[in-house]
């Protein structure tokens, strides 16, 4: 296949949902990944399936377990009317490189040992001794990636530390639960097959920790004196446990994309997993990344469009994700002038996650918008709660209808519109505020 070399390092769900897309467009792509190290396991909600369906995931997508039910015990009191979808990381892994395979990427098992890089290319220096090289790359290694590229900044939350333990207990039904600590949380699963899995989240700064030999001690105490713990995953004994150190700090890289690169998914921003959304944050930002690619390789006049459309929208989202998550930790109120709480309850800002509708507060903005496999500008209606704009709603193109009704009787804007859209568009403004008579 001729034209422009695409490498993407990494193949979790942002590196495939890229190649993919990239694929749909016509380029050849290559994706480079090693398999992660430490089996796990993670939950998701109904909105990540529906994501991975979304991207063309479909074998990932069929690894997901039935939904199971999930217990929180939080701030002294305890809930279990949510669900979620247990992925088991190894299987879902497999799964994402059978889509890969199915949608013709070309798979290079290895591990990367160097990138050098340049306006002019990129060279991938391979453990296996191969060189690789491609004109355009992508880096979806995660939230470890390296931020190789010049200037290359973060934006960090609160430093944290995740243990993850893992062992092989009884069979039963598949569940998982949360639970708030002095010093943290934790969340823990059982798979069918009786793999049981249970992360201690801790600050940095302040928790007093082992060394590296005395940590599975350590962690087995923790578990033996909780009685969620004890009760969830019972007195059978825990074989072939094994221990898993990583960091969890949420992090924004503020250089997101560049003229012949771009970070995707965790490597592009990565959230504190108490909100259980990161595989769909890197799916949120990896849809995306094929029009910017093909924006910056077919039309560079547009580049700095392209490198602004990814840049925003994957920092709107971090904020997004780290508010709520903000909001999560402030209901915790039983210990709050603990390190770990009182970092958390405050970052990364003040600002509410959710601002209230105020029809009065809309404006219209030129904005960097997807139109047909690239990114364009067009006229965004901008809402406190949407700041990067909103240009279509089911079809319906917002800005030149919102227009009319500042400047036009509603009756008439309105019996312009065909039915269907009619009552999309009064729907929405109802959802902003709007009552009859505000707009002209």
């Amino acid at each position: 296949m001729s034209g422009p070399q695409v490498l993407i390092l990494g193949a979790g769900p942002a590196g495939t949902a890229t190649a993919i897309g990239l694929r749909r467009l016509g380029y050849a792509v290559t994706v480079i990944s090693e398999w992660r190290r430490f089996a796990a396991v993670e939950g998701v909600s109904q909105r990540v399936l529906e994501g991975l369906q979304h991207a063309g995931l479909n074998h990932a997508l069929d690894c997901a377990a039935p939904p199971s039910q999930r217990r929180v015990r939080w701030n002294s009191q305890e809930s279990a009317q949510n669900v979620e979808f247990l992925l088991d990381r190894p299987l879902f892994d497999q799964g994402l490189r059978e889509d890969l395979r199915v949608a013709g990427v070309e798979i290079v098992e290895d591990r990367v040992l160097a990138v050098e890089s340049s306006p002019d290319g990129h060279s991938i220096r391979l453990e296996s001794g191969t060189e690789l090289q491609g004109d355009f790359l992508v880096e979806a290694r995660g939230r470890q990636a390296p931020l190789n590229q010049k200037g290359g900044k973060a934006r960090r939350g609160p430093e944290t530390l995740s243990l993850l333990s893992r062992w092989q207990g009884e069979p039963g039904p598949v569940a998982s639960a949360v639970e708030s600590l002095p010093d943290g949380w934790a969340w823990m699963a059982r798979l069918a097959d009786g793999r049981c899995y249970w992360q201690l989240t801790l600050d940095v700064a302040s928790s007093e920790l082992p060394g590296k030999d005395q940590l599975p001690a350590y962690c087995r105490e923790r578990r033996a004196a909780s009685a969620l713990v004890c009760e969830f995953f019972g007195t059978a004994e825990e074989r072939d446990l094994e221990l898993h150190a990583r960091s969890s700090t949420a992090i924004l890289s503020l250089g997101a994309c560049g003229d012949n690169w771009i970070r995707v998914g965790d490597a592009a921003m990565a959230v504190d997993p108490l909100s259980g959304n990161g595989v769909f944050q890197s799916l949120s930002s990896a849809l995306q990344a094929p029009a910017v690619i093909n924006t910056l390789l077919q039309k560079p006049e547009r580049a700095e469009l392209a490198r602004r459309f990814h840049q925003r929208r994957v920092e709107q989202l971090f904020l997004r994700f780290a508010r709520v998550g903000r909001d999560f930790y402030a209901d915790e109120q039983q210990w709050p002038e603990q390190p770990f709480w009182q970092a958390r309850s405050a970052w990364p800002d003040r600002v509410a996650s959710h601002l209230p509708a105020d029809f009065s507060a809309l404006s219209i903005e030129r904005a960097p918008v997807l139109r047909d496999g690239f990114v364009d500008e067009a006229e965004v209606v901008v809402s406190p709660d949407q700041p990067l704009g909103i240009w279509h709603l089911q079809g319906l193109e917002l800005a030149p209808w919102l227009r009319r009704l500042q400047s036009e009787p509603e009756a008439q804007v309105l019996a312009a519109l065909p039915p269907e859209q009619r009552r999309v568009f009064q729907g929405w403004l109802l959802s902003q505020g709007y009552r009859p008579g505000q707009g002209s």
